[in-house]
């Protein structure tokens, strides 16, 4: 699935809704949506704020089921981050003056097994996620 949004705060409750619904036929506990769509939802909120810095783009998300895990990719176009180790640090923000808590990535690493966070200055982001559902159910 791939889904193409503009980059205004607006589309994040979209975004993170058709995430939901692509992923509902994995049957996801509640607790497993909510990880899911809160990954999304700091994704696409940093694509927003820090990729376009406000302005104007295209946010790319690609969903993938293989078995019992969804693979989520989001991928701006964006300014791109020149130190992804620093931005990556609980508490960071080149935005406090925005009230930005510097959680982001942390939440996205908290919520998902796997995040990956791939970028280059000037050119944008992509941010790789990756979560099995059902684990608790197997056990």
């Amino acid at each position: 699935m791939k889904l193409v949004i503009e980059s205004i705060s607006e589309n994040e409750a979209f975004a993170r809704t058709v995430v939901a619904a692509y992923i509902t036929r994995l049957d996801p506990t509640l607790e497993e949506l909510a990880d899911v769509k809160t990954a999304v939802s700091e994704a696409v909120t940093n694509s927003i704020i820090h990729g376009y810095l406000g302005k104007n783009g295209e946010i790319e998300i690609i969903c993938e089921i293989d078995g019992n895990e969804v693979m989520i990719e989001v991928v701006d176009f964006g300014v791109g981050i020149p130190d992804i180790e620093k931005a990556m640090e609980p508490l960071y923000t080149t935005k406090p003056e925005w009230e930005r808590s510097g959680m982001g990535f942390a939440f996205m690493e908290a919520f998902m097994d796997v995040l990956e966070v791939y970028s280059e200055p000037g050119k944008g982001t992509r941010i790789f996620m990756r979560k099995v559902i059902g684990k608790e159910q197997d056990k």
